[in-house]
């Protein structure tokens, strides 16, 4: 699976954006799509993620509220809204997909076998 994430860039606290990943190269039946997040000096942390089957979610509690995962299986893309932008939500942000992923294993990064190159936001107070 190749990933291709977009639509980063600088927003004002409070504000909104929507990032998006568009999935080559395979079926993504089956799979489990996430969003991670890097800041500077940081580990990689788990945003949320979408089961393609389904379509069913889950969140990081950080975001939980604020933050909506999203598909268009037609158009092989997963979406991240992000509302009600906080300075902490500053990092570069990855999409990734997994073939393999149980509900105890979803917010781990080793869980995912593919990864797109990261779009950057920043929240600017």
């Amino acid at each position: 699976v190749q990933l291709q994430a977009s639509g980063g860039g600088l927003v004002p606290v409070e504000g909104s954006l929507r990032i998006s990943c568009v999935a080559s190269g395979r079926n993504l039946r089956n799979h489990v799509m996430g969003w991670f997040r890097q800041a500077p000096g940081k580990e990689r942390e788990f945003v949320a993620c979408l089961r393609w089957n389904g379509g069913s979610t889950f969140y990081a509690t950080s975001v939980k509220g604020r933050f909506t995962i999203s598909r268009d299986i037609a158009k092989s893309t997963v979406y991240l809204q992000m509302n009600s932008l906080k300075p902490e939500d500053t990092a570069v942000y990855y999409c990734a997909a997994t073939s393999r992923a149980i509900s105890s294993t979803l917010g781990l990064s080793s869980t995912y076998d593919y990864w797109g190159q990261g779009t950057q936001v920043t929240v600017s107070s």
